[in-house]
């Protein structure tokens, strides 16, 4: 891994969600530094958003393949 442990840090939530059913939840956090050193950085134009968002119906495609 391209991270050093203190450089990265993963939180985990688990609960019971609305209809019920176990879920959980992670969040994957990396120190601006770390991926500056693999050349990564808010300043690059790739990190901006270029263009519109797609159609609702591309996200709805894309939930019911995650499931």
């Amino acid at each position: 891994m391209p991270f050093a442990p203190h450089e990265i840090t993963v939180g985990l939530a688990c609960g019971i969600g609305p209809d019920g059913h176990w879920h959980g939840w992670f969040d994957v956090r990396v120190h601006p530094d770390a991926l500056r050193r693999l050349g990564l950085h808010p300043e690059q134009p790739t990190a901006r958003v270029t263009g519109p968002s797609p159609p609702g119906w591309w996200h709805a495609a894309a939930e019911r393949a995650a499931h």
